[in-house]
């Protein structure tokens, strides 16, 4: 496959509920993205902005129909995306004419199937975001422990819940979401050495029978609108604290996602997807 020079580059911006992601293709023709490029692009006051930029390439796996590649806002890449998952799914599914696609990434395949259609007439689309990874080892951190009840914290953000879900999470449960300073405690403990490969920051608050109110600090990217891969994990440690019974709506900043933790371990999460524009990348942006 050839590198794509230096030039205009036609993308896609697209989020689901407010997780925004700007989408390249370089399915035929591979691009040349350095790291400064990718922060130049995920620049929200230089670029065009986004929570990660996704790009997708040929599948390298038998059964998969593309290779989403991951990268947050500070140009690294990241294992695992919900939200993105089922944004490219949608794309896929509409160039296919076909309910139902597979989407490969570092962290395994996610099998996505279209349910329906959202208020906005976007497909509602439901991922298989695979095996919950449960033990210190998976997730991981730096010693063996009890990954339902982890030894760290800072201030108000105790005892919380290990999980991996393609990335790791540390979910923090609250009496009130809103009132944490996430934006204060969510980078320290991202980089608390107890992580070795950091962590996102997860705080939920239970707030009915089957609904978790969730807010994310995101590894890489910072507080984002909404964390797929998140609100799984949310469900996941809720339902081993005996929250929730292995489902839940987990309400975010624009919208709900319904999460369900299978038997088989696997974590199913559902949810609607926007496209918010198409345009080019200029060269001086890439420069």
């Amino acid at each position: 496959m050839t590198t794509m020079p230096v030039r205009k580059m036609p993308f896609l911006k697209m989020h689901g509920l407010g997780n925004d992601f700007v989408v390249l293709d370089a399915r035929r023709t591979a691009l040349d993205l350095t790291l400064a490029r990718r922060r130049a692009i995920a620049d929200r006051r230089l670029g065009v902005g986004c929570d990660q930029l996704i790009v997708l390439e040929p599948p390298t796996e038998r059964g998969a129909d593309v290779f989403m590649r991951i990268y947050n806002p500070d140009g690294g890449e990241a294992g695992a995306c919900g939200n993105a998952t089922r944004c490219v799914a949608s794309v896929l599914m509409d160039e296919r004419k076909t309910d139902q696609v597979t989407v490969q990434t570092i962290s395994g395949l996610l099998e996505s199937q279209k349910t329906g259609r959202g208020a906005n007439g976007l497909p509602v689309i439901s991922v298989d975001m695979g095996p919950a990874g449960l033990d210190w080892r998976d997730i991981p951190v730096r010693e063996a422990c009890d990954t339902n009840h982890m030894p760290v914290g800072l201030g108000p953000l105790q005892d919380p819940v290990g999980t991996n879900m393609g990335n790791p999470h540390a979910t923090f449960f609250v009496d009130n979401a809103a009132a944490v300073p996430l934006a204060e405690l969510g980078p320290k403990l991202e980089h608390d050495p107890f992580f070795p490969e950091r962590a996102n920051i997860g705080v939920a608050q239970r707030v009915g029978d089957g609904r978790l109110r969730l807010r994310v600090w995101e590894r890489g990217a910072g507080i984002t609108l909404a964390c797929g891969s998140g609100a799984c994990a949310a469900v996941v440690a809720a339902s081993r604290r005996g929250l929730v019974d292995r489902k839940a709506e987990v309400i975010l900043e624009q919208g709900s996602l319904a999460v369900e933790w299978l038997r088989d371990n696997h974590v199913l999460m559902t949810g609607g997807i926007a496209i918010a524009f198409t345009g080019e990348l200029d060269a001086s942006l890439l420069a």
